[in-house]
């Protein structure tokens, strides 16, 4: 669907064409860019056209401007009111306010389909994220992922791709014999044979003992054999797939279900290693060195050369991560997507080498990293777990806070740095939380929305000229803005931008709704005003729901 302001951006566009080629200077017409200007007081939009072609043109760029405006302007006079000569060669342009006020029937006839686009024009993306080891519970950095990874596959899915959630479960390795013998001693603890000493590399975390009573539960003939490695194995198992679904479950209750759940075990028990290796050394990217065979990751931009196969002949940790993503884009996935933890740094390289050698478009690997979280409370960071001051948990967190200060919380900072997480904010209901200041103009909306309909039927009528006030006008330009808001964060991979947006939104509702009266005793104005605030209400939803947050209907 194309959107108001794009309608705003093809109409100023094509009379600046039309100027261009009055002039002369037709060839220059693909320099043309119309955007939101990042300060306000600069227009609804703005060009830097005459700075672009003063050379060419052969004269000053705000002499430029002059003229530009003055002859656009006349072109415009139904979709702007003033076309501004500004700075050092900006134009800027003042939308109609009557044009303008014409995007909140696009809202209420569009629902929750306002905003979105075909960018993607169906491309199918997956996005991996959390794939924490079945080895413990999730903790905090997991779920700034899986909230990020969520709402990227939310966003994308509004601009028109097809993404798939995605997680890889490691449950294969020497990590699941750890787990198994972790396991083993706290069945022996129960059984009254304490653990004096904790052999180096096991868990010894509190949830192990959660996870030998499941065992035992499940085993009520178990008998405690001699320890082997095939003990540990079937234990590790069995603790790695009780883990998995105890991780499913947090994640679910925090409103992320994954498509598909992928198990490192079946790639190797379909022998999908022994493949890509074979792959590799028949497309001529392997060499043998010192008894090992190393992937030659460097002739496509790897800082060094990585080993596949050890010289005992064992695999790296790389070969079964390279068979699941050359897996990845056989599935037919055109996009592929990463979201790792902060230690990730090095795979990035190796990862994208892998899948230019295969064949694969290298820039259609996307690796995003997650950064690390801290959790403050009047700016001292907390210890609050709950499991022998280990870690925090995933877990931990909802029941402190809640899901939606937690997702919120999580989505308002860029992925890629480090954050604080204010645990005193986000236990706070009032205003100066901000996820409760959205919520809070959404749940304004509604009860206004429920006097209305006491007393009136609706489809009603409405005059958009009627909407003319100044915080009326701001609240309609930043409603106008959310499908580029939302198209951005799919561009630039930036949930980021959702929360930011719909903390302007809340707040240009707030203000308006202090300075006017929206069940004025005018009924034609009351039903403009009911109409912005029912669209305001839809995009406040929306963005909401991309982020995973619930929209109260009362607060």
């Amino acid at each position: 669907m194309t959107s108001r302001l794009d309608n705003a951006r093809e109409a100023i566009t094509r009379a600046i064409t039309a100027w261009l080629q009055q002039e002369g200077l037709d060839a220059l017409k693909d320099r043309i860019e119309v955007d939101v200007p990042t300060e306000e007081g600069h227009g609804d939009l703005t060009s830097s056209i005459c700075l672009r072609i003063a050379k060419e043109a052969k004269k000053a760029p705000r002499l430029l401007a002059q003229d530009m405006a003055s002859s656009l302007a006349s072109h415009l006079r139904d979709l702007v009111t003033e076309v501004e000569a500004a700075g050092p060669g900006f134009l800027n342009f003042t939308l109609s306010t009557a044009w303008l006020a014409q995007v909140v029937n696009d809202i209420r006839v569009q629902g929750s389909d306002y905003g979105h686009s075909d960018w993607g024009q169906g491309q199918r993306v997956l996005i991996e994220f959390v794939s924490a080891n079945p080895t413990g519970p999730l903790v905090i950095v997991s779920g700034r992922a899986a909230a990020v990874g969520d709402s990227l596959a939310r966003i994308f899915n509004a601009n028109g791709f097809r993404a798939d959630r995605e997680f890889y479960v490691n449950n294969a390795g020497n990590q699941i014999l750890k787990l198994g013998q972790a396991i083993y001693l706290r069945i022996k603890e129960l059984h009254g044979e304490p653990t004096l000493s904790w052999p180096e590399g096991v868990y010894p975390g509190e949830y192990v003992i959660d996870v030998a009573k499941q065992f035992l539960q499940a085993h009520p003939d178990f008998t405690v054999p001699e320890p082997s490695d095939s003990v540990y194995e079937e234990l590790g198992q069995f603790g790695a797939n009780y883990l998995r679904q105890v991780q499913e479950n947090v994640l679910r209750h925090f409103g992320v279900e994954f498509d598909h759940w992928t198990y490192e075990k079946d790639l190797r028990d379909q022998k999908a290693p022994e493949a890509i290796v074979a792959r590799l050394e028949s497309l001529g990217f392997v060499k043998e060195e010192d008894g090992a065979k190393w992937f030659v990751s460097t002739q496509f931009g790897d800082d060094k050369d990585r080993v596949l196969v050890k010289s005992d002949g064992s695999y790296t940790y790389f070969v079964p991560d390279a068979a699941y993503h050359a897996q990845k884009f056989e599935r037919g996935y055109d996009w592929v997507i990463d979201l790792l933890g902060p230690d990730h740094h090095g795979y990035i390289g190796r990862m994208r080498a892998l899948v230019q050698a295969l064949g694969f478009p290298q820039d259609h690997l996307e690796i995003m990293i997650i950064q690390l979280v801290r959790l403050v409370r009047d700016n001292e960071v907390v210890r609050m777990s709950k499991r022998g001051g280990q870690f925090v948990t995933l877990e931990d967190l909802i029941e402190e806070v809640g899901v939606d200060p937690a997702r919120y919380f999580f989505l308002e900072r860029a992925p890629n740095t480090p954050m604080d997480f204010d645990l005193g904010l986000a236990e706070l209901k009032s205003n100066e939380n901000p996820v409760y200041y959205i919520q809070y103009a959404a749940a304004r909306i509604h009860s206004v929305l429920r006097q209305w309909r006491q007393s009136h039927q609706e489809p009603f009528t409405w005059n958009p000229a009627l909407l003319s006030a100044p915080l009326e006008r701001r609240l309609l330009f930043v409603l106008a803005r959310f499908p580029d808001v939302l198209k951005r964060a799919a561009i630039d991979r930036a949930p980021q931008y959702l929360p930011k947006y719909l903390t302007e939104l809340a707040g240009a509702f707030h203000s308006f709704y202090r300075q006017h009266r929206i069940l004025e005793e005018d009924p034609a104005l009351s039903m403009a005003r009911i109409a912005l605030s029912e669209a305001t209400l839809i995009v406040i939803s929306s963005g909401l729901q991309y982020l995973g947050i619930s929209v109260p209907e009362s607060m």
